[in-house]
């Protein structure tokens, strides 16, 4: 089964860390999805910018598109990962060990992918 961990925080948090903290971050982060890689576990994986780069689309009989994101949140979807697991409990403790590597705050949510359309890029 595939599984999406959203990875969410406050954007303002992330954006006051050092260039170390930041580096420190992506390094432990960087192990984990190593570790995933190798297990042939990781599917794809985002980083993605701030939502002051964000555009909504609406939906209704004509589609509104508004800039940033619609919902007012403590906090946004920083990125995700694309994990292969054959229960929900092993997903779960994959949250749990990139929690660990983020350090404090946010939140990880899993959702079970119905369909992946892996593309062309």
């Amino acid at each position: 089964m595939l599984y999406a961990i959203l990875c969410y925080d406050s954007e303002e948090a992330v954006a006051s860390w050092s260039k170390e903290q930041h580096a420190g971050v992506m390094a432990r982060l960087g192990a984990v999805q190593d570790k995933l890689r190798q297990q042939g576990r990781l599917g794809p994986a985002a980083s993605l910018v701030p939502t002051t780069a964000a555009v909504t689309i609406r939906k209704s009989q004509e589609a509104l598109v508004l800039d940033g994101p619609f919902a007012e949140t403590k906090e946004q979807l920083l990125g995700f990962f694309i994990v292969d697991y054959a229960s929900l409990d092993e997903a779960v403790e994959t949250a749990q060990e990139l929690a660990r590597a983020n350090g404090l705050g946010g939140s990880y949510e899993l959702r079970p992918v119905s369909v992946l359309q892996p593309g062309g890029l």
